[in-house]
């Protein structure tokens, strides 16, 4: 038998997912919790193989808990199950060493085949997770801004023109035009507004005062 916690924070879901693992056979429902602190409580005491894990819950997310789990109980393999399929939530979830991802339309045959390849240590992921997934990794890494041009966007960013930023870095303004022009290229944009507004989000630049 795979022994399974249920964690989620709605009870309906929860007493849903029990009753349909249970109907599996060989798969045994040790215990259910509602959120990620209470989930961490439960691991330590009954020690399942899997965990079937929501992502966005009180007290402590999904994420949190996954990560904690894994510290602290290497065996015990972490099942995302969740209806959010964004980058960030991805991504967060694998970084925190989740087993696999799913999504709750998954249909209950492959659930179950699921937990049992996630109690085997075997990664699983819904189809539009591992798209998701693969197309981050072919994707080309961000080129990053070298000091020089993190200076003249900062400058930018002060609303200095290209003359004022010659004078203050003791460069020509044809030498500042030029690094603008890689900024915009490293950055995907087309014009200094919109250089400034995303190194801000990437936290490149300190956000405005």
């Amino acid at each position: 038998m795979t022994r399974v916690l249920v964690v989620d924070d709605h009870p309906v879901v929860r007493g849903g997912l029990e009753g349909l693992l249970a109907a599996a056979g060989d798969l045994e429902v040790v215990g259910s919790a509602g959120d990620g602190r209470e989930a961490l409580e439960l691991v330590s005491r009954l020690l399942p193989d899997v965990v079937l894990m929501d992502l966005r819950m009180p007290v402590m997310d999904g994420a949190t808990a996954t990560e904690r789990i894994r510290r602290e109980h290497p065996d015990v393999h972490v099942l995302v199950l969740t209806t959010y399929e964004t980058d960030a939530d991805i991504v967060r979830a694998v970084e925190a060493g989740a087993t696999g991802y799913l999504l709750k339309d998954t249909p209950l045959v492959q659930l179950a085949d699921a937990v049992r390849a996630a109690a085997r240590g075997e990664t699983v992921l819904a189809p539009p997770v591992a798209a998701r997934l693969m197309a981050r990794l072919r994707a080309p890494a961000q080129e990053g801004l070298t000091p020089r041009e993190l200076e003249v966007l900062a400058a930018v960013s002060r609303g200095s023109t290209n003359a004022e930023i010659g004078r203050e870095l003791f460069i020509g303004e044809a030498t500042v035009k030029t690094h603008l022009l890689r900024v915009f290229a490293k950055l995907g944009v087309d014009d200094r507004t919109h250089a400034v507004t995303v190194a801000i989000q990437r936290g490149l630049l300190p956000p405005p005062a």
